[in-house]
């Protein structure tokens, strides 16, 4: 496929399924900045029994799009389209450590400055977080966890890096991370005397799938440019292991593609 075609169809139809995107990013820090059940908030939604993935739709009107919607995510990566949708040029810069457990997953909160640019245009980081295991599959097959980097650019769209991460050798970003998560549901945990640099979780080989999607968590809204890399990196079992306890399942079900492009970088 053309890169011209390309760029036509992602800037057509995000410019159609985005027209809530800063509303949307309001909902969505508060919802992943929050602590998970506070009662002056969104409703509470889980993922298992009568708060998960399979009522979401029905737990508010505000998460219609969870049950109604035709562009949602996760999806199986699979008979992916070869096309030149470009590089993503990423610039993240070193950080101050600062760690979340909002009741739903472990997020890491980044300064301004870091961002990514996608076809000429500049997102810039909000945070990322982790999901036990991958939300997305490659081919059928989800991997041991999934990293989700969170950018939005200034007029409010949103895209999403998204990093399969398949048990091996330990991974040296996760570590500092992983000794500063907290083992409950709370506040913002700084650590200001630790750095870490968001690129390091990123794999070498930078090839990616492309499609447009929904956020992966209520309230589904369809508001996301998603880039998932091919190439997973690698975390120790223990690491897993570590995340897993406190996070046993944390992943949404497999989306239908219905009539979307899903295209892989040539």
């Amino acid at each position: 496929m053309e890169r011209r075609t390309v760029l036509k169809y992602i800037a057509g139809a995000a410019a159609t399924f985005c027209p809530t995107c800063l509303s949307t990013i309001s909902a969505f820090a508060a919802e992943k900045g929050g602590q998970g059940g506070a009662h002056d908030g969104p409703p509470h939604w889980g993922y298992t029994g009568a708060e998960g993935p399979e009522n979401w739709g029905q737990l508010s009107p505000e998460y219609k799009a969870c049950s109604l919607g035709v562009q949602q995510s996760p999806i199986d990566l699979t008979a992916a389209i070869s096309a030149d949708v470009g590089q993503i040029d990423v610039a993240y810069k070193r950080i101050p450590l600062k760690v979340i457990n909002n009741g739903h997953t472990i997020q890491v909160n980044c300064n301004p400055g870091s961002g990514i640019m996608v076809d000429g245009k500049r997102f810039g980081l909000l945070q990322f977080h982790f999901h036990h295991p991958s939300e997305h599959a490659l081919d059928g097959t989800r991997f041991d966890m999934e990293a989700h980097f969170v950018h939005a650019s200034e007029d409010g769209v949103l895209a999403v890096l998204g990093v399969f991460i398949r048990q091996g050798e330990s991974h040296p970003l996760l570590a500092p991370i992983w000794r500063a998560m907290p083992q409950k549901a709370g506040p913002e945990r700084a650590v200001s005397s630790e750095m870490i640099s968001p690129t390091d979780l990123l794999p070498a080989d930078r090839r990616y799938f492309r499609y447009l999607g929904s956020l992966t968590t209520p309230p589904c809204s369809e508001t996301v440019i998603w880039s998932v890399y091919r190439t997973p990196v690698n975390a120790s079992g223990e690491q897993i292991r570590r995340f897993a306890d406190l996070f046993p399942m944390n992943a949404r079900p497999l989306q239908p593609l219905h009539r979307r492009l899903l295209l892989e970088n040539a």
